[in-house]
């Protein structure tokens, strides 16, 4: 299938409807600027203000990327899959003799898996990683003859390139699954899925702020609270299930997909907060402002990216 750019009207309303959605929000934080008072206040407004700020540098980033067609998008994700793996490698001490797998990670995995992507490749692209990287990481890496904390070393170069690169790069994927009887542009259900897992980060942050009593896991992650996953995450399957109109499903499967996505972005988050625990640091990087690093504003994608394309592919192409 061609992954054709998305010039018609569907799109554009679409895309009228986020720019006017991110306004509203604009002038709603600069409200808020100016008439919360409280030092504690006054942090979460500048918080988030700061989101909708990058906000608006993602959004144009993506819509532009999906306007010029499927190999825009790809070279873009792989761009992110190459930031986001130098941000987990930056945080994970490295030794001498891991240094030429991570190079092949950085400069050949990278590239290949994406390449394989745009080519359709579906065989190799979804076992390349898991498969025969997984294998060759190790093998690099005592080729160095350090086994000094060898299979801490080893395995936290196997997350970061299954996490940042292959996890990731099921979503630019979508746009070339050949969905019979689905008239629209792939690149919608990229647009879908990345709707929803975003959407449900914001929900549950709002909900959490306003609403949230009952922490959930105050040692992984103690800005996360019961009532503000049940609140966003609810929230965020009643507008994927709205948008089932961009997508080959009903409204049923929408709100099924729409849960799967946010269940297993929530674990994305959760997974890699404990990483972030145990590495003793907050945020990925520093990257985007307000939301720490690019696998700070793409842990619940990572997660729910590989389940959305392998349900889709499995039942519906």
């Amino acid at each position: 299938m061609t992954a054709e750019p998305l010039f018609q009207p569907l799109f554009l309303w679409l895309a009228g409807a986020a720019l006017g959605l991110l306004t509203v929000a604009t002038l709603i934080g600069a409200v808020l600027a100016h008439r919360v008072r409280s030092p504690a206040g006054r942090d979460t407004v500048r918080n988030l203000n700061a989101r909708i700020r990058s906000w608006w540098v993602m959004v144009a980033l993506f819509a532009a990327a999906m306007l010029l067609g499927g190999t825009v998008t790809l070279v873009l994700f792989a761009l992110l899959s190459y930031l986001a793996l130098r941000e987990f490698i930056t945080l994970t001490p490295t030794r001498r003799g891991d240094h030429l797998g991570l190079f092949l990670s950085f400069f050949v995995v990278v590239p290949l898996q994406y390449w394989l992507i745009g080519f359709g490749w579906y065989g190799l692209f979804s076992i390349f990683i898991p498969v025969y990287v997984f294998m060759a990481l190790p093998s690099l890496a005592v080729l160095g003859a350090d086994p000094s904390d060898f299979l801490t070393r080893t395995a936290k170069a196997q997350w970061g390139v299954m996490v940042a690169v292959y996890c990731l790069s099921h979503a630019p994927a979508l746009l070339w699954l050949d969905i019979p009887g689905y008239e629209l542009p792939a690149a919608l259900l990229l647009l879908y899925l990345m709707t929803v897992a975003q959407l449900s980060d914001v929900f549950q942050y709002v909900f959490g702020k306003l609403w949230g009593r009952t922490r959930l896991s105050p040692g992984i992650s103690p800005s996360k609270t019961v009532e503000g996953l049940l609140g966003g995450g609810l929230t965020a399957v009643a507008v994927g299930t709205g948008l089932h109109v961009i997508t080959p499903f009903s409204p049923l499967q929408a709100a099924g997909m729409s849960l799967a996505i946010v269940t297993a972005g929530f674990f994305g988050g959760f997974v890699l907060s404990a990483m972030k625990r145990d590495l003793g640091v907050k945020d990925w990087g520093t990257m985007i402002e307000g939301h720490g690093g690019i696998l700070d504003r793409l842990d619940s994608v990572v997660f729910s990216a590989p389940l959305f394309f392998h349900l889709t592919r499995y039942w519906f192409t």
